[in-house]
């Protein structure tokens, strides 16, 4: 009996023995430490999307001239745009007229529907200018002065501005692509240097009221078109033609593929 209760006292003490460094001493998890992601975000074309691209102004963004019946530059650039990593369709709506001024594109705006397609745009895009250009030429034919384009230069800056002002209005945050002028004169003299300038003025108010916008991009033309050795030209000598959309239509792509604007990636 006395060996057993040794036996038992014996085996306590080693059982206390065992656990008194447990009891004693406290036991934590080193501390981890936190693991830093950088700051990444998603590229816009990661998902493709549909997109709604608006074609407005005159008669370069209808295609008048384009004897393909491919829809001038615009229908070229819509359909380009299709191969686009971040797009997986075009719905292309072109409501630009032959003949139209800037003071008639603002009277366009004022359309219900045209307001709509505004609002419901991903991308505006537009030609404008050459049609007051012509006015001025022909209404004073005859007798013209420099001093009567760069009046009406002085209108043209205004309606610019208003009609920024309103197309923001509706849409604040769609890229604006807007093609320069050109002159069509260079294809039958020469003798046009003042016009030239007159030309590159108009640009460059039109360029500048693209900067102001800060979610626009402006398209120079005006060296595809400065003779017609390529035969870029349609046979009124006025429009491009199927060659000169071709041409348009890729530095459309070009100087997209350039303007911080445009956030989806271009191929």
């Amino acid at each position: 009996m006395r060996r057993m209760m040794l036996l038992v006292f014996v085996f306590s003490l080693f059982l206390s023995g065992c656990q008194a460094p447990f009891s004693q001493k406290e036991t934590t998890l080193p501390e981890r430490e936190p693991v830093l992601f950088e700051p990444f975000s998603i590229p816009e074309y990661f998902v493709p999307k549909r997109v709604n691209v608006l074609g407005l102004g005159d008669s370069l963004t209808q295609g008048v001239g384009d004897e393909r019946k491919d829809g001038g530059y615009f229908g070229r650039l819509t359909t380009e745009m299709e191969q686009w990593k971040g797009i997986m369709e075009v719905d292309a709506v072109n409501l630009a007229k032959r003949g139209r001024r800037s003071d008639q594109f603002l009277d366009q705006l004022e359309d219900a529907e045209v307001q709509e397609a505004i609002v419901q745009a991903d991308y505006i895009v537009f030609t404008i200018g050459g049609n007051d250009l012509m006015k001025v030429v022909k209404g004073n034919f005859m007798k013209m002065k420099l001093s009567d384009f760069y009046k009406e230069l002085g209108k043209f800056e205004n309606r610019m501005e208003e009609l920024f002002h309103l197309i923001r209005l509706l849409n604040p945050n769609a890229p604006i692509i807007v093609a320069g002028m050109y002159n069509p004169f260079s294809v039958v003299t020469d003798e046009v240097q003042e016009f030239e300038e007159i030309v590159d003025d108009w640009n460059v108010s039109l360029e500048e009221q693209v900067r102001k916008d800060g979610a626009a991009c402006f398209v120079p033309v005006k060296d595809l078109f400065n003779s017609n050795k390529n035969m870029v030209y349609h046979t009124d000598f006025f429009h491009p033609n199927s060659k000169g959309y071709d041409l348009m239509a890729d530095r459309f792509v070009e100087e997209m593929k350039k303007c911080s604007a445009i956030e989806l990636e271009v191929e």
